[in-house]
């Protein structure tokens, strides 16, 4: 796991808001990530080791569960203990897993109700290739046109969902799903690192008269902002693309108030008791 990257934040997320702290463990590598890949560096704050194998690097589970294993090697990692192998590592199909197989298992929460999951999913699939995939197309283009496109559908949507959301607490409706946190782990990383980093800068999230108290709304819910660690994001975003940031300088700014009053919960709509 990782706190640094988005896929693996939302996996974190969830495992919190379904109380299932004691029914899969998490272990987590440095935020950054050398030639070598995510590595477990248990004397860094907030890092710890494998507590599952003890390897160093988490190439080595990969290729543990499959010695032929060539790919990317990604977070997050779902690890079954008992058939000793990676059993998935997507975030947003760990996400709907924990969701559902996993359910018996938590507090009751549901992230994704059979009657609106439909519309959780509408709503997965037009958040990620603008936003939640649109910063790093920004952040990676290798052609000026391929950045302005990535950029404009980028803010076309933030607008959408900032007028979306005027009347509305949630992505969909009055109740917190999948689909907020998905956008929350974009959102948090927007002024911090997506501005300045992934020259994402035509706007901040802060300038957002919706998006921004939203943003605040689910930081301030419980299993936000308690697994953003933003010194591990930063770190990892600023030290570890030198195509994009070669000097590998972590800015000192800007640091935005998350915890500010937002006033969104006079919206219908409550976040899931825990």
């Amino acid at each position: 796991m990782s706190y640094a990257c988005p896929w693996a934040h939302r996996t974190l997320i969830t495992r919190k808001l379904l109380g299932l702290e004691d029914v899969i463990s998490v272990d987590v590598v440095d935020p950054f990530r050398a030639e070598d890949g995510w590595q477990f560096t248990p004397e860094r704050e907030g890092c710890t080791t494998d507590s599952i194998n003890g390897f160093e690097y988490l190439r080595e589970a990969y290729v543990e569960a499959d010695p032929n294993y060539t790919g990317r090697v990604t977070v997050p990692v779902l690890w079954d203990k008992k058939a000793g192998t990676i059993v998935n590592n997507e975030s947003r199909e760990i996400m709907r897993n924990l969701t559902t197989v996993f359910a018996e298992l938590g507090n009751g929460v549901d992230l994704a109700p059979a009657a609106v999951r439909k519309d959780v999913d509408a709503a997965l699939d037009r958040i990620y290739e603008p936003i939640n995939n649109g910063v790093y197309r920004a952040g990676f283009a290798d052609t000026q046109s391929a950045y302005d496109e990535a950029v404009s559908e980028l803010f076309d949507a933030l607008a959408h969902w900032d007028s979306v959301l005027e009347d509305r607490r949630y992505l969909v409706g009055d109740r917190l799903t999948e689909a907020d946190v998905a956008m929350y782990t974009t959102l948090v990383r927007f002024d911090e690192a997506y501005h300045t980093h992934f020259m994402c800068n035509r706007e901040l999230i802060r300038e957002h008269e919706t998006l921004w108290p939203y943003l605040r709304d689910l930081y301030t819910t419980a299993g936000f902002g308690e697994t953003t660690e933003m010194d591990h994001i930063k770190e990892h975003y600023y030290t570890t693309h030198p195509d994009v940031s070669p000097k590998r300088i972590v800015p000192m700014g800007p640091d935005p108030d998350f915890e500010a009053p937002h006033d969104r919960d006079e919206l219908p709509g409550r976040p899931p008791v825990r």
